[in-house]
């Protein structure tokens, strides 16, 4: 889908990235395991700006935000709203590290970002990820491999691989894997599934358990996805 096409929310998922476009409501505090872009489609005139607040209380606003991996934050509520998630260790995240920043960039040269430019490079693997720590990631959805199995996997230990993933991009293993969970529940949901039927397919614990999780790693609810993940549909089956 691109940035012009479709009405009403829509959530859209490739590979290396995930596309959202709707409105967004008051969000609560979160911080993701993937870069995201951000900023209003259209082509109006002054442009609006999109505005988040970081971990500190510092307002970050701007015609396009950058926020990094694991960077605390909240989006203020904005009528309609353009957003990329980007995995960290795909070719795109690479265009996205800016130099010693770990929060929130303003970056304009990013409004009008469309899915052709992010479908190719998403699908690539990270020039600056060590291909073992790629391939850990990879296999991290497999919530049946401990941490130190997946190292084992890729011939490093256990501290060798946190310490890849801390350096290169800036979060831990294990709350790449929980992202990579809500991700099965989200596609469950999208299915059809229940909220409860997708907390379990999606290795929680419970329905409960989905939705802190859910809310503390994207600001929303299952409910308040559920529009984007089955436009033209009610919240039931």
């Amino acid at each position: 889908m691109e940035n012009g096409e479709g009405t009403g929310p829509r959530l859209v998922v490739g590979a290396g990235y995930a596309l959202y476009r709707g409105p967004l409501a008051d969000s609560h505090t979160h911080r993701h395991a993937a870069f995201q872009v951000a900023f209003t489609p259209g082509a109006a005139d002054p442009v609006p700006m999109v505005t988040a607040t970081d971990g500190d209380g510092v307002r970050h606003r701007g015609a396009a935000l950058v926020v990094a991996p694991m960077a605390r934050h909240r989006m203020e509520p904005i009528r309609e709203l353009v957003t990329y998630f980007i995995d960290p260790h795909c070719a795109f995240a690479d265009r996205l590290r800016a130099p010693g920043g770990a929060g929130i960039t303003v970056a304009p040269q990013w409004r009008g970002l469309r899915e052709e430019q992010v479908r190719h490079a998403g699908a690539l693997p990270s020039a600056r990820v060590d291909p073992r720590l790629r391939a850990a990631m990879e296999a991290a959805g497999n919530d049946a491999v401990p941490l130190a199995g997946l190292a084992l996997r890729v011939g490093l230990s256990p501290q060798r691989l946190r310490a890849l993933a801390q350096e290169q991009l800036g979060l831990p293993l294990a709350r790449w894997r929980i992202w990579r969970r809500l991700a099965r529940a989200a596609d469950a949901l999208r299915a059809g599934s229940t909220p409860a039927e997708a907390a379990l397919l999606g290795g929680f614990a419970d329905q409960a358990h989905f939705g802190r999780r859910m809310r503390e790693m994207t600001g929303l609810t299952p409910a308040a996805m559920l529009p984007a993940l089955r436009p033209g549909r009610g919240p039931g089956r």
